[in-house]
Parts: structure tokens; sequence; C-alpha cells
């Protein structure tokens, strides 16, 4: 109770130090109590209240506190609150990044070793065998699962404040459409179209810019009308290469627009799929770490199109 005496000299410099004093206490507080197992924002709020009531009542037993007085303590004990709750967040953010880096490393390991099994004993079957199709499915899922570990290993980097690791170099972006249009198309039968009107070659890491297609073009699967056509269109300008990716169906209502590139947020027509609604979050930071854009254009009777733009290499 330093702030209520009237013994202590209240120099600047005095104040700069209760003041860094204080703040201390409430991080390593707020800290500590992230720590604990099943305690919440709510529980360590309540603790400052009590102590607010019980410092009132200990002081007030030999008189009142003036008007002041009692300002200072609710300005001291607020201002401990949001020092703690400020580090009890922050020591949880650490703490789940810590166990999802973890957990998505350890798994790695155990589905290689499926991937692994899996693809010697498709090289032992004959095609015609109907265990070959079996054994193909399950590689589709455990590089279905290897994608969504990825996801959230980049999505913590982000988060973190690091930047997606790329490497660049000179592609052609038509090929690869073409490459994942096949691939694709073999997976879930001859829907996907590509339409190209250009080969002009882009600087991009080739591994990302695939993944961002894939990841637009399964989508379209996933929500778009069943059994009908998706083309992957490209189209140059001076200056960028056009990629949209289009699929007939239901259109995307103006409300999921707006949370359709935030990460962990999911609409209401995904809510039924598998994911963790990382997907159109990293293709957005992948295609704006190659300096493009990416928007969607959704309307009833017109289907929905993806559209990311690229610079182009200079012909």
């Amino acid at each position: 109770m330093a702030e209520l005496s009237t013994k202590i000299e209240r120099t600047p410099a005095r104040i700069r130090i209760d003041k860094l004093e204080s703040t201390r206490i409430g991080k390593k507080h707020g800290h500590e109590r992230a720590s604990f197992a099943d305690y919440s924002m709510t529980q360590l709020i309540f603790e400052y209240h009590i102590l607010r009531q019980v410092v009132f009542q200990v002081l007030e037993e030999e008189a009142p506190l003036e008007i002041r007085e009692r300002d200072i303590i609710i300005d001291s004990i607020e201002q401990a609150v949001n020092d703690a709750a400020t580090q009890f967040s922050q020591t949880l953010q650490d703490i789940q990044e810590i166990f999802m880096v973890t957990l998505t490393h350890d798994l790695r390991g155990p589905l290689n070793v499926i991937k692994m099994g899996s693809q010697l004993t498709l090289r032992r079957l004959e095609k015609k065998d109907t265990h070959a199709s079996i054994v193909a499915k399950m590689l589709n899922a455990v590089d279905r699962l290897n994608s969504m570990i990825q996801n959230l290993l980049d999505a913590s980097r982000l988060r973190s404040g690091e930047s997606l690791k790329l490497e660049f170099e000179e592609c052609s972006l038509d090929s690869l459409v073409q490459d994942v249009a096949e691939d694709l198309n073999f997976t879930y039968g001859e829907r996907f179209v590509v339409v190209s009107e250009t080969d002009s070659k882009i600087s991009c890491s080739r591994k990302e810019i695939q993944r961002v297609i894939e990841n637009l073009a399964t989508n379209a699967i996933k929500y778009g009308a069943p059994d009908t056509p998706i083309t992957l269109t490209l189209q140059p300008t001076e200056t960028q290469i056009s990629l949209t990716v289009h699929n007939e169906g239901k259109p995307i209502s103006s409300e999921d627009k707006s949370i359709l590139f935030q990460q962990f947020r999911r609409t209401i027509a995904a809510e039924d799929q598998a994911g963790w609604g990382l997907g159109l979050f990293l293709a957005k930071s992948i295609v704006e770490a190659h300096q493009g854009t990416i928007e969607v254009e959704s309307a009833e009777g017109k289907g929905t199109s993806f559209i990311v733009k690229l610079p182009k290499l200079p012909d």
C-alpha cells in the first residue's frame, strides 16, 4: 500500500519503479495461473475481486477510506487485473502452440509408416485387383491427413509472426494446373476441365502454389453441386496470370464470404466436412507471399469462382 503512504516521497522515479514492479507481479501471477489445469480467466479475475474486498475491509477497520484512497486502490487492482489477464492469455497461447507443434510432429511418424506400407502393397497388387482401389483410397486419406498437419504447422508459424518458408523458382502455372487436374480426375472421376490460354511463366514456390490449386479444387468438390464439371481457367494479362476455379451449386452467402479466409472459421456449409478451417486462410497467405491476390465471386445461378491473380515473368 505504498501508493497510500504519506511518508514515502512520490517522486517521478519512485512512481515509475512502483509501476514496473506492479506490472511484473501481475504478469507473474497471470503466468502462474495459466500453468494450472482447469483454471480459467473468470477465476483469475474473481481472485482480484476478492483481493479488493479484503483490502477495503482491512483498511477500513480503523477508519473509512477517503474517496481518493479508494480510487487509488481500485485503479491499482484494475491495472493488476489487466496485466495478469494479458499474461494469462499469452501463456495459454504459448502452451497451445507448443502442444500443437509437438502433436503434429509426433503424428507424422506413424502416418509415414502407413504411407510407405500402402505404397509397397499397391505396387504388389495387379491393377484390376479390387484391393488396389482400397489401398489407393488409403493413400489419398494419408495425403489428406498430412496436408491437414502441414496446415496446422503453417498456421502456427503465421500466428507466431513467422513467414512461410518459400523457395522461388521459374514455374509454368499451366503445367501445375494440368498436373493437379490429372491427379484429381484420377481420384474423383473426370470432373476437372482445364481451359488455358497461356503458358506464361511465374516466379513461385512450386509446392505451395500447387497446394493452393489443390485446396481450391477440392473445395469445389466438397461444396459444389455433385456430378457437375469444375473448370480451372487460366487467362493472361500484360502483367498477371489469372486462375479461376469455378463450380456450380448453391452460392456462398455474404455473411460466409466475410469469414472465408479467416483461420479456424468455418461456414455453415463446411460444418459437416473434415478439416481445421485453415485451407483458405493458408491459400490466401501463400498467394499474398507471391505478391498476388485471391477473391471469391458467388451468385445464384452462376455458381462460385475463386480467382487467384499472380504476377507473371516478362516474356
